[in-house]
C-alpha cells in the first residue's frame, strides 16, 4: 500500500498501483528477486515489450486501463479509441487548455506530472533515495567534469510518474539546455515498492541528464531514469534552440519513470507543504504547470 499527499483536497490517499500484487511479489520475495535479476532488469525484457506495446493488437489494453484508473481523457488530445497503439496512448499529449503554465518568472513549475519528494540543503555523498538508502551525484552523473562538485548544499526534487500518469515532461524556466548525456543501466521499477529493496536504485537504472541554463534559476541538472518496459526515453528539445517556460523537454515509452532535478544552493525556495511532507515519509501529488517554489 503506498499512501500520498494531495495537496489540493489536503489529505492522504491510497495509490492504486498498476501490477501492485506483481510488483510486491517481484521485489519482496526470495523467488520474485530471483526473476528480477534473471530477467526483469534486463535491457532486453523492457525492449521486447516495448516492441510489444508498438503493435495495434496492444490497443485492446486502452480502454480498460482507463476505466480501471479512472483517466480523465478529457484533458488529451484524442480519445481513447483514436489511439492505434498503447504506446501512442501512453505517451499521449494534453490539449491545450489542460494545463496553466504560469509566465511570473519568480515562480518554479513542476515539470511533469507525478509524486514529488522534496529534499534542501543535500550532502553530495548522501542523496536520499527512500528512507535507509542513500547514493552520491557522482555516481548518479559518472561526469568527468566534475559539474557534481558544484552542487553541494543543493535542492534535490525527485518526481515519480505512475504508469497512469501523463508521461511527457516539460521545461521549467526560460533557457538553453545542454545535449543529453546518456548513461547505460538496468531496468529495475522505480516504484516505492522497488525503492525500498534495491540499493542505489536510480544509480543502477539507464538514465539521461543534460545542463539546463535556465534564466532564473542558475544551471539546473535535469535527469531522466528508465524502468521496467520502459522502451525509450525520447528527448525532443533542441539544444540549440532558446527554450520558453512550459516547452515539453521529451516523454518517456511505457512504464514507471523518474525525473531529478537539482538546484544549486539557495536558488530557490521549495513550497513548505512539500518539504514537510517528504520529511514525514509521504511523497505529494503535483501535476505539470504547478506552482511548487519560489526564486
Amino acid at each position: 500500500m503506498i499512501k500520498y499527499y494531495n495537496r489540493k483536497e489536503n489529505k492522504y490517499e491510497i495509490e492504486k498501483v498498476a501490477g501492485e500484487k506483481y510488483l510486491n511479489w517481484s521485489y519482496s520475495s526470495p523467488s520474485g528477486k530471483g526473476l528480477v535479476e534473471l530477467l526483469l532488469k534486463k535491457k532486453l525484457f523492457s525492449k521486447l515489450y516495448g516492441y510489444y506495446c508498438d503493435t495495434k493488437i496492444s490497443s485492446k489494453k486502452i480502454k480498460d486501463f482507463v476505466k480501471n484508473f479512472n483517466i480523465d481523457m478529457s484533458l488529451y488530445s484524442k480519445v481513447y479509441d483514436e489511439y492505434s497503439t498503447f504506446n501512442e496512448f501512453f505517451m499521449r499529449s494534453l490539449n491545450s487548455n489542460a494545463r496553466i503554465i504560469n509566465r511570473d518568472n519568480n515562480i518554479l513549475i513542476s515539470p511533469c506530472d507525478g509524486k514529488l519528494s522534496a529534499y534542501e540543503n543535500i550532502n553530495l555523498n548522501d542523496i536520499v533515495q527512500i528512507k535507509g538508502f542513500t547514493y552520491s551525484l557522482k555516481e548518479l552523473l559518472q561526469d568527468d567534469n566534475e559539474i557534481y562538485n558544484l552542487y553541494d548544499g543543493c535542492t534535490c526534487l525527485i518526481f515519480r510518474l505512475c504508469p497512469t500518469d501523463y508521461h511527457r515532461f516539460h521545461f521549467i524556466d526560460n533557457g538553453v539546455c545542454s545535449k543529453t548525456i546518456k548513461i547505460k543501466g538496468h531496468y529495475y521499477s522505480v516504484n516505492p515498492i522497488a525503492l525500498k529493496n534495491i540499493k542505489k536504485l536510480f544509480c543502477q537504472n539507464k538514465r539521461e541528464w543534460s545542463l539546463f541554463n535556465s534564466d532564473n534559476f542558475g544551471d539546473v541538472i535535469c535527469m531522466e531514469i528508465g524502468a521496467t518496459c520502459v522502451g525509450s526515453i525520447i528527448q525532443s528539445y533542441d539544444p540549440t534552440s532558446k527554450i520558453i517556460k512550459g516547452d515539453e523537454k521529451g516523454y518517456f515509452k511505457f512504464g514507471g519513470s523518474t525525473v531529478i532535478l537539482f538546484f544549486k544552493k539557495n536558488i530557490i525556495k521549495i513550497d513548505e507543504d512539500l518539504l514537510k511532507q517528504t520529511l514525514l515519509g509521504f511523497e505529494t501529488s503535483v501535476l505539470m504547470g504547478e506552482k511548487i517554489g519560489l526564486k
